[in-house]
């Protein structure tokens, strides 16, 4: 009875790894582009402020290659790293992110760099 069930362990333990798809030569990051493209399809790529000299929250280009951001906040820390999900494509809309007046402009004491109304974005290269 018990080398049945050693055996039966043995082949499930060996299925499961031969299943994984590390084992299949597949992507390893191919669950974390999954995740960052259903997040960008569902969230806007901006946030609530907008930048003062264009009255639009701007989108800051960086390479396709970074995947992290870094947000700064002053008085108690709140120094966090967040995932860059968002990645224009080629055809991206010419116009701002929406109406004019449906932003806050930036503080006169900001307090968060993201209150500066510049987001960053990947580029489409």
């Amino acid at each position: 009875m018990k080398r049945y069930i050693l055996s039966i362990l043995a082949v499930v333990a060996m299925a499961m790894t031969v299943s994984t798809p590390s084992a299949q030569g597949a992507d390893p990051y191919a669950r974390t582009q999954l995740w960052s493209n259903q997040v960008a399809a569902q969230r806007p790529w901006h946030g609530n402020y907008y930048y003062l000299p264009y009255g639009q929250p701007t989108a800051l280009i960086v390479p396709p290659t970074a995947h992290m951001r870094q947000t700064l906040s002053w008085g108690v820390s709140q120094n966090l790293m967040y995932p860059l999900n968002h990645q224009f494509g080629r055809n991206a809309s010419s116009p701002g992110a929406l109406a004019p007046g449906s932003f806050q402009a930036t503080p006169h004491w900001p307090s968060h760099t993201d209150q500066f109304g510049v987001y960053y974005v990947r580029g489409p290269w």
